[in-house]
């Protein structure tokens, strides 16, 4: 057995024959008659206390942490009242994911979770804590896709508790929570019409953002961060290889998200829309922190810039330009109504067109192929139109004048 039991109200004492005997103590019949102690994993020595009569109990005590010292299992008592705030904010010092991420995520928690719940011990909490915290989120109006991103912040949170041996096990993958569930609705595509209304409601000097988003798919981090020397215009090709990001309304440069370069297909079309914004307004030069507020330099000659000759800042774009546009060409607000409607469209004319879904997840930069399948599916041609249109393309060298009236009137 780990450690040993202290009996507090007695105490061996030299006998007359020098044996020992057993004597009270002053404490005799006060408080916690036995203590139970242990030296843990760390070195340290702890112990807890029981009432007369339960020294089996802790007995059992012992015995349960010798066997959770054994499989590896301990946990300290003291651990788990360090608050969830306190654990969080340990835990996102440590995170090594790109300083946007880590911006978004310490901006969720702090909105969204630490004036909840950070202030519970994060080994006290039990499903009902966190279903009356998802209820808070949900009567406050945030969408569920949202809800769900904040849902698995905590529960990444309280994983790295687990694995660090603060808590048990983790709450949030008790069968009594779930997720909230993503919106159903599903991806509906631009016309062309609307893509082309909208992008004549833009500034003159904003229209060609629209081709290389329509037209080659890019993010609109990728479309401000383009520049001249990424375009291939002999070779048909853009090379996506960085974005503009804000870190904390301050804009640098960044890979592409997941930091996944890319080369996409650069049609004629797009290429002469480039050509014509670029005669009339030059690329020029731009410098930017690499990744982070303090990273080295990088300059870049950038296609679409600020009248002021800066990177373009995409709040007050959207605010400025953007949804004026929308309102202009007549695009109800909503959802699906920020410049990622041109990657769906992107995605609608290629998938009309045939093209597969692999080839395509290359294209949008997405780290799965089913991830890209999944998102739009429902746009893909049915299987019974394709049939419907092999079987007539192979019966029409064949065809005579019967047809569908030739049956009814044999019938």
């Amino acid at each position: 057995m780990a450690g040993h039991i202290q009996d507090r109200w007695y105490k061996a004492e030299p006998g007359p024959d020098g044996k020992p005997v057993r004597a009270k103590t002053d404490r005799y019949g006060v408080g916690m008659r036995y203590r139970a102690r242990y030296v843990g994993p760390d070195g340290t020595e702890r112990s807890k206390s029981f009432p007369d009569k339960q020294k089996r109990m802790a007995e059992t005590w012992l015995s349960n942490i010798e066997a959770d010292m054994s499989r590896g299992d301990y946990i300290a008592p003291e651990a788990g009242k360090v608050t969830f705030e306190q654990y969080a904010t340990t835990w996102m010092a440590t995170q090594m994911t790109d300083p946007a991420t880590r911006e978004s995520v310490e901006m969720r928690l702090r909105v969204h979770v630490l004036p909840h719940i950070g202030k519970r011990p994060i080994g006290s909490f039990n499903p009902t804590h966190l279903r009356l915290w998802m209820r808070t989120l949900e009567d406050a109006g945030l969408s569920p896709a949202y809800r769900r991103g904040i849902f698995a912040h905590v529960s990444t949170v309280f994983t790295a508790a687990v694995e660090d041996r603060v808590i048990r096990a983790n709450p949030c993958s008790a069968r009594s929570i779930k997720a909230p569930r993503l919106d159903p609705r599903k991806v509906k595509p631009w016309s062309v019409e609307r893509v082309k209304a909208v992008q004549a409601a833009l500034p003159e000097r904003y229209r060609a953002l629209v081709d290389p988003a329509a037209g080659c798919g890019l993010r609109q981090g990728e479309v401000f961060g383009l520049a001249v020397e990424d375009v291939d215009f002999l070779g048909g090709v853009v090379h996506v290889v960085r974005q503009v990001k804000l870190l904390r309304n301050r804009p640098v440069f960044a890979p592409p998200k997941g930091g996944k370069e890319r080369d996409v297909p650069l049609p004629e079309s797009i290429a002469f829309a480039l050509a014509g914004h670029l005669k009339r307004l030059p690329a020029a030069n731009v410098t930017l922190p690499w990744k982070t507020l303090d990273g080295p330099p990088v300059t870049a000659a950038l296609i679409f810039r600020s009248p002021e000759g800066h990177s373009l800042n995409r709040n007050r774009f959207n605010d400025r330009q953007w949804r004026p546009a929308l309102r202009a060409a007549g695009v109800a607000a909503g959802r699906d109504k920020g410049m990622h409607a041109l990657r769906h469209f992107y995605a609608s004319v290629l998938l009309d067109a045939g093209e597969s879904v692999k080839a395509l997840s290359e294209y949008l930069g997405h780290h799965d192929p089913g991830f890209t399948l999944r998102t739009y599916t429902h746009l893909m041609p049915s299987s019974e139109t394709r049939t419907r249109a092999a079987v007539d393309a192979a019966w029409a060298a064949t065809a005579t004048n019967d047809g569908p009236e030739t049956a009814q009137e044999g019938s």
